[in-house]
């Protein structure tokens, strides 16, 4: 008898599922297979089924893959998460997967089997960093073993079926001639921001979601000369500085099934005071943790760096505002001029229309006058709104320096540093 042909599609799924359930029915009548025995069973179940149907060697080789990946480790998801270009899985449900590769947002071909299958991979992954989620605790936030970040909803509050999000990051960091190649800044621009970063400026990045602020707060992180001390803190653990040896890694702790042992952004910043700093870098402020911050970089620890959400310079400084008022009662004007002593410099990043990030603005923070905070513009992106965007076009403006000079030099001079208009000088003692 002649063997049928296997097709790409639904009757490799068929088969797929067919042989994985054969292997189910093996194993639990056996002990726990090893890796290795693993992969020969299952090689062992398709060369049965292949003697009545035909399956071509990289039908196999796809099979043999899959059904590893479904049995020991993530499902469909395995194959996204090894992919390095890859920098975020979006799963709406089990059949509803999107990735996001530079910059562009796609759907996955693939799907999981059902929602069960879904949240059996969720559960693999929250067991691994000692969480729980489950109908009565819905929503969970965890980590890869590479250090991807992990969040989950679960039904009910997700409507239709499980949401899993993974935001990964890459195995080297991307650098500041990285960024400069990209078109996210120019060379004059980063010289500018490297010579801000050894005066010791105290450096805010806001920018909305997916902006690229951690990446661009590591690549600038990596001006910091490597004869200081840096103490990192992060919600989780994201930062990659490299060239310096004297640097303490602090990552926040989530509260326990019961509600205790939490260590916050707070306590971290607090405690990061007594370990004799000579910069602090906060992965991101997002809650109260701005007084503790504002507090540090107003306690003589300058040169340090941090990041947060908004839509521009302004919104920045506003949502500090609100973030400080979260955690203590304080006169509006106390916290303005707290902030503008605090903080010398922000970077905004953005995305523009054709999915490129770029830095839109550069900003120094003056002091307060009447009522407000001043805002010196230092880089300003300017849109040309006559461009047409292509998918090759990633021309849409240009950051150009205004004519707005620099007005706090102490610190440069106290670095022995200097900066003249457009062009930048280093004078070094």
């Amino acid at each position: 008898m002649k063997k049928s042909e296997v097709d790409e599609g639904n009757n490799l799924s068929e088969i797929r599922r067919e042989v994985k359930q054969n292997i189910i029915n093996r194993i639990t009548s056996q002990r726990e297979l090893e890796d290795e025995q693993l992969v020969k069973l299952i090689d062992s179940e398709i060369l049965s089924f292949s003697e009545n149907t035909f399956i071509t060697i990289e039908q196999k080789i796809t099979l043999r893959k899959e059904l590893f990946n479904s049995l020991r480790k993530l499902d469909v998801l395995q194959e996204l998460v090894e992919d390095s270009t890859i920098t975020e899985i979006m799963i709406n449900g089990a059949k509803n997967i999107f990735i996001e590769r530079m910059g562009v947002i796609t759907r996955w071909e693939q799907e999981f089997e059902s929602d069960n299958r879904l949240q059996d991979v969720i559960q693999t992954i929250v067991s691994g960093t000692n969480r729980i989620v489950n109908e009565s605790s819905p929503i969970v936030d965890a980590r890869l073993q590479d250090g991807s970040r992990v969040n989950v909803v679960l039904p009910p509050i997700a409507l239709d079926g499980p949401i899993l999000t993974i935001r990964k990051f890459p195995d080297k960091p991307i650098t500041m001639e990285e960024l400069i190649g990209f078109g996210a800044l120019t060379k004059e621009v980063a010289q500018f921001l490297q010579i801000l970063v050894e005066a010791k400026y105290n450096i805010f990045i806001s920018g909305g979601t997916g902006s690229g602020k951690t990446t661009f707060l590591n690549a600038l992180s990596n001006y910091i000369p490597e004869d200081e001390r840096i103490i990192t803190i992060e919600d989780s653990a994201e930062l990659q500085i490299r060239g310096v040896a004297n640097i303490v890694r602090l990552e926040c702790r989530n509260a326990n099934v019961e509600g205790k042992n939490e260590i916050t952004i707070r306590d971290l910043i607090k405690s990061s005071l007594r370990m004799r700093p000579d910069r602090i870098v906060v992965g991101e402020i997002r809650d109260s943790a701005a007084i503790d911050l504002l507090a540090a970089y107003n306690t003589g620890h300058d040169g340090s760096l941090s990041t947060g959400h908004a839509n521009s310079v302004k919104d920045m400084l506003n949502r500090l505002e609100v973030l400080v008022l979260q955690g203590v009662d304080m006169p509006v004007q106390a916290i303005r001029k707290q902030i503008s002593s605090a903080i010398d410099i922000i970077v905004h990043l953005g995305r523009l229309r054709d999915k490129s990030r770029k830095v839109l603005e550069i900003s120094e923070i003056l002091e307060v006058s009447e009522g407000e905070i001043v805002i010196n513009s230092l880089y300003q992106f300017r849109l040309d709104e006559d461009i047409e965007v292509e998918k090759s076009q990633r021309e849409l403006g240009k950051l150009e320096r205004t004519n707005s000079p620099l007005i706090n030099i102490e610190k440069l001079q106290r670095a022995g540093l200097q900066i003249f208009g457009q062009e930048v000088e280093v004078a070094r003692s």
